[in-house]
């Protein structure tokens, strides 16, 4: 029945459904309108400060104080915090360049260019707010560089000067958001990251024990479960750094956060691990290692399935954490162990400490701990270079190419182009696959916020002479356009909106109203926009199909190098590494390539296992022989020489010392064995 039909029939329900409808609007409503409002705040005290303090161009204090505005107060505040590095670190970077090219504008220009395109590349290679502090270097140099420059193209000699400027200018915007942010919003990033942690180690405890109930073939139930498991846990990063920025004290445990995660990884390999061989035991054999198995672990770990009891483990997690210590000792402790149940209670044991890892960082969320005893090494990796590349390339281009343009043209706001080619195309381009289309919504938006910038400055402006005046001119504009920025769709048309409409008005402490002065200068910013968006159609970056094929083929590369010799990693570092590349995977990624990721990260932790163990038992060559054929791409010969190392260590006699390593070491051998076998493909042809 369609509304005008209720309100015929039933007047109250239709005026009850109605009511519903307004109080779910304005539940949405009031913190989008309540961001919009701070976010006004923040550049009407960032305008205000710079006009006191004289500054020549004001309008950077509160362009900064929108940019940096977040609905997030973790958000906020990082992103402030890392746009003041990057942005004293691009001041510095443009004097040093002006001091090696004083008379010689093309070389400025061709190092300019360069130090954008190195912006862009480190900007894509580190994540977060610390890749946001490395773009930020390279726009902070064109934006200087572009007063510098003036319309002739001359270097200035008063470049330091310029510099500390639009320095000063950016941070007291910096300060004045995080100042009103601060004092109006109290954050729950904190919470939110606890709740997500909490949640998902519940989940993966959850079907970790439902996996030892279930039955042969009855395990393909559970992939789909645990391969978004995958996809979420790499969803936390984001959050990590909210929280951080939201609390001072969490920033000295960020690796033991960082660990949480690794933790959660590690349990949903050895979940996988556990899952494949319990699937191909047959049901008796398999059902009588899973019992024994169960038995071991303590009755609150087993009775965890439902997503409600994440709460009982934020009130509690050191009850939890103990549950999980508790199991490992008893695990590694079986007696009369065999092969199979061997591998069940190691990976089991595995899982156990990935979920104790989560905990540890979920007692400093809910700070029932001040600090994690013990070390986390977090190495730094590239999941794959060809993204930052191919990034660095595009943004040298298209400096470039603007810049010879503004040359050939002798245009006076050609300057103005270049600075916000550089800014689009440094901005969006660590965005991947969703550079164009964030580009052209933002491009839509820079040409909406000209067009809301002239009726402002021209037909409300010249009637206001005080400043009560101009911040309710500005605010006309930056209070819908914060509060629409919320919105899931469209909000980065309407972001760009309120981002980047102060620097179209340029208000100053005697503004000009020059509308050819204006539009030429519209006119450039839209260009230079314009110029970075259309580098991205014909540039594009990889599709996300591309990626992932690419993170499985530079994977299988450094594993069958690892297989090999040639690289000896430790554990620590081969398994970072596929952490990193775990979390680079695109959102579009296909489950099935998740599960080879994962695949390859169990078979690289089991050949560092081995190679150890194989030492101590003589047995090295049988083992390189069934690496050798595993990197030459035939599994099937591995296979089968893998088995036979099983049974050179189940020949051994029983009175040779070793005999909980040499079952344990059979174990990796069938983990390594059926994670082969089931992904032959991607083992042998790489991962096309």
């Amino acid at each position: 029945m369609n509304r005008a039909g209720l309100w015929a029939t039933d007047p109250a329900q239709a005026y009850r459904a109605a009511e519903g409808r307004i109080v779910v609007a304005l539940r949405y409503a009031g913190p989008a309108l309540l961001f919009g409002l701070r976010l006004w705040a923040a550049v009407v005290l960032a305008l205000y400060i710079a006009f006191w303090l004289q500054l020549d161009n004001a309008y950077w204090a509160g362009t900064s104080a929108a940019i940096v505005s977040q609905p997030s107060l973790g958000a906020s505040l990082r992103k402030g915090w890392f746009r003041m590095v990057g942005t004293v670190v691009g001041a510095a970077a443009i004097v040093v360049l002006t001091a090696c090219f004083v008379q010689d504008r093309w070389g400025f220009l061709v190092a300019l260019a360069l130090w954008g395109a190195a912006s862009g590349l480190v900007a894509t290679l580190l994540h977060n707010f610390a890749g946001y502090a490395a773009a930020l270097a390279g726009i902070t140099a064109a934006v200087i560089a572009s007063d510098e420059l003036g319309a002739i193209g001359g270097v200035n000699a008063d470049v330091l000067m310029l510099a500390i400027a639009r320095a000063s200018e950016i941070c007291i915007g910096i300060i004045c958001a995080g100042v009103v942010h601060a004092a109006t919003d109290f954050g729950g990033a904190r919470r939110r990251l606890a709740v997500e942690i909490a949640t998902i180690s519940v989940e993966i405890t959850g079907g970790f024990i439902r996996t030892f109930l279930l039955a042969g073939p009855e395990q393909s139930k559970v992939r789909p479960v645990r391969r978004d498991l995958i996809r979420r846990v790499t969803a936390l990063d984001p959050v990590i750094d909210q929280a951080l920025g939201e609390s001072s004290d969490l920033r000295p445990q960020a690796q033991a956060l960082e660990a949480a995660t690794g933790g959660l990884f590690a349990a949903l390999s050895a979940w996988r691990t556990a899952a494949v061989y319990l699937e191909l035991l047959t049901s008796d054999q398999g059902r009588q290692d899973a019992e024994i198995v169960l038995e071991n672990i303590p009755h609150e770990l087993c009775s965890v399935t439902a997503q409600a009891e994440a709460t009982d483990w934020i009130v509690d997690p050191s009850h939890m954490r103990q549950a999980c210590s508790m199991a490992v000792r008893a695990l590694t402790t079986l007696p009369n162990r065999t092969p199979s149940l061997q591998l069940l209670a190691d990976r089991t044991a595995e899982a156990l400490i990935g979920i104790r890892r989560a905990l540890d960082g979920l007692l400093l969320l809910t700070g029932s701990a001040r600090a994690i005893p013990g070390s986390w090494t977090t190495l730094f990796h590239v999941p794959d270079q060809l993204p930052a590349l191919l990034n660095a390339t595009r943004v040298f281009i298209v400096i470039g190419v603007v810049a010879l343009f503004w040359i050939a043209t002798a245009w006076p706001s050609g300057a103005l182009a270049v600075t916000w080619s550089a800014i689009f195309v440094i901005t969006f381009s660590p965005t991947a696959d969703r550079a164009y289309s964030n580009a052209k919504s933002r491009l839509v938006g820079v040409s909406l916020a000209a067009a809301l910038a002239a009726i402002v400055k021209f037909a409300v402006l010249p009637g206001s002479e005080t400043f009560a005046g101009l911040a309710i001119a500005i605010g006309l504009v930056l209070i819908p356009g914060g509060a629409l920025s919320t919105l899931p769709k469209q909000g980065s048309l309407f972001g760009a909106i309120a981002s980047w409409f102060l620097p179209l008005v340029t208000p100053e402490n005697q503004i000009s109203y020059d509308t050819q002065q204006f539009y030429n200068s519209a006119l450039a910013i839209v260009a230079g926009a314009g110029a970075a968006t259309l580098a991205f159609r014909l540039l594009p970056p990889l599709s996300p199909a591309q990626q992932a094929r690419r993170l499985l083929a530079l994977t299988l590369r450094d594993l069958r190098r690892l297989m090999t010799g040639h690289i000896l990693r430790a554990v620590i570092n081969w398994k970072s590494c596929m952490y990193s590349r775990l979390a680079a995977l695109p959102e579009e990624t296909e489950p099935l390539q998740r599960a080879q990721l994962l695949a390859a990260l169990s078979v690289g932790t089991e050949i560092i296992r081995l190679r150890r163990i194989a030492r101590r038992f003589d047995l090295k060559v049988e083992l390189d022989a069934a690496l050798d054929a595993l990197a030459r791409g035939d599994s099937s010969v591995a296979i089968e020489r893998l088995t036979q190392v099983n049974l050179r260590l189940a020949a051994l006699p029983i009175t040779r010392p070793g005999t909980r390593v040499r079952l344990r070491a059979r174990g990796s051998i069938l983990a390594m064995s059926e994670a082969i076998a089931q992904h032959a493909a991607y083992f042998d042809g790489g991962a096309a």
